[in-house]
């Protein structure tokens, strides 16, 4: 019979070869996929991985997309990471995401039409904002009413959406837009743009601060005190305890980090790539960014790496759509299985499978 064995340390191999066979494994089983659909699985998975990149026809729009959608992904997954190491669930980053988006644009209209310099880096700070104070909801209950946080900031998305809905429909909605949901374009308008910084590379500063948030979190996790209350409170909560480590502070200050981390991603984007807030304008960078952390390894270049695979496929996916007409859905349980392989693989790096004889009677 098949028998786990708990390792006495994590396997160096594993931890760094699981990620890479998560995509091997998820290209089989993606190919597998789109075959019984009906489609081409080589031409299926050449147009998600190889052509955003590399084909003549796609490059020159890919690529600079390429940073766009990885921006936010990794934004967010670096604000999951603080929490994920420490044992702090928040599932929730989609909610803060929109309603940091919500509270920025907000700021940004209750100024139109002034195009005054100040106005953006205000919609910055009320993106982050919005985010923090909406995970500082399971946050605060966790510490003091001993809630579950996963499912307070999974039903906050909902509730979130519900939020989305009524700002796209009622009282953000563009008074010259001839009834129709949505904001005015925050993205045409001087002083609540957020600008494309270097022509044809799609660098804006949501991209900006997803490669700060990347340098601030491997400096915290590798040179600053922080970070190693942080793998502590993880990895041996007892110990964490017995070291002073105040378990309620690291709550409240993982969950806030992430959730502004959330809120400023949802912010650059809809004074960016989204232009203004719509009833559809979440497209899963929350969930997404769960992803990312994970197959990142919770450390920071990784999560730089994943994010901008994860990208790739979310590019290619949309290519793949429209060249082949595979379903969304297939696109997104593609997206799913990356997850699903990496943490079935994760058990290798922890356990050794033997072979064992059973005894007989």
């Amino acid at each position: 019979m098949i028998v786990l064995e708990k390792r006495p340390q994590p396997s160096r191999f594993w931890v760094v070869g699981a990620p890479v066979l998560a995509v091997v494994l998820t290209m089989i089983a993606g190919g597998l996929m789109f075959a019984s659909l009906g489609k081409d699985p080589v031409e299926a998975i050449r147009i998600i991985f190889w052509d955003p990149l590399f084909s003549e026809r796609f490059a020159g729009f890919s690529r600079p997309q390429l940073l766009v959608k990885a921006g936010p992904l990794i934004l967010i997954a670096i604000g999951l990471s603080l929490g994920f190491r420490a044992g702090i669930w928040n599932i929730g980053a989609e909610g803060q995401y929109i309603v940091g988006a919500i509270c920025g644009a907000a700021f940004g209209l209750a100024f139109w039409p002034s195009a005054h310099p100040l106005i953006f880096p205000g919609m910055i700070v009320a993106g982050l904002l919005g985010g923090f104070l909406w995970a500082m909801i399971p946050a605060l209950l966790r510490v003091y009413a001993r809630t579950n946080e996963i499912l307070v900031s999974l039903l906050l998305v909902y509730v979130a959406e519900a939020m989305l809905a009524s700002a796209a429909t009622g009282w953000l909605r563009n008074p010259e837009g001839s009834g129709f949901p949505g904001s005015r374009n925050l993205a045409r308008h001087p002083g609540t743009d957020n600008p494309e910084l270097i022509a044809g590379t799609g660098m804006h500063w949501g991209v900006l601060a997803a490669f700060v948030s990347v340098i601030a979190a491997y400096v915290i996790f590798s040179r600053h005190i922080l970070g190693y209350q942080i793998r502590l409170a993880g990895e041996a909560p007892r110990a964490a305890r017995f070291g002073g480590v105040n378990a309620a502070r690291l709550v409240i200050l993982c969950m806030g980090v992430s959730g502004a981390l959330a809120g400023a991603a949802g912010l650059f984007e809809v004074s960016g790539p989204a232009a203004r807030i719509s009833i559809d304008f979440n497209v899963g960078y929350g969930f997404t960014a769960i992803i990312v952390a994970f197959l990142g390894r919770l450390n920071p270049i990784g999560i730089l790496l994943a994010g901008i695979l994860l990208a790739l496929t979310f590019i290619g996916g949309e290519l793949a759509q429209l060249m082949l007409g595979i379903p969304a859905a297939a696109i997104q349980a593609f997206q799913g299985m990356l997850l699903f392989f990496l943490l079935a693989l994760d058990v290798l790096a922890n356990f050794r499978v033997t072979w064992r004889r059973k005894a007989t009677a």
